[in-house]
């Protein structure tokens, strides 16, 4: 799925994205993948002063709370999906 497909449904209040489209969505937005401690993957950000961790659920599923906090900073810091991310079916 492309990442501005992921942005539409997260920002819909969908209940259901895949941890693996979350964590596209986040990498689209320019964040990088600092490390991986078990399930938690911690995502940095140059313009953002703080990390964003992502752990999936027991169903493969992205937590609705990680997609709203990570929505807020996406509003907070105006930060937009890069054209060439995401960009897959």
């Amino acid at each position: 799925m492309k990442a501005r497909k992921i942005l539409e449904k997260a920002r819909s209040g969908s209940k259901n994205i895949r941890f693996a489209d979350f964590i596209k969505l986040i990498e689209a937005h320019g964040f990088i993948l600092k490390r991986i401690s078990g399930s938690h993957h911690v995502f940095a950000h140059p313009r953002v002063p703080h990390n964003v961790a992502a752990v999936p659920d027991k169903n493969a599923q992205a937590r609705n709370y990680q997609i709203r906090q990570f929505l807020a900073l996406v509003t907070k810091y105006e930060l937009s999906l890069d054209d060439s991310a995401g960009d897959d079916k």
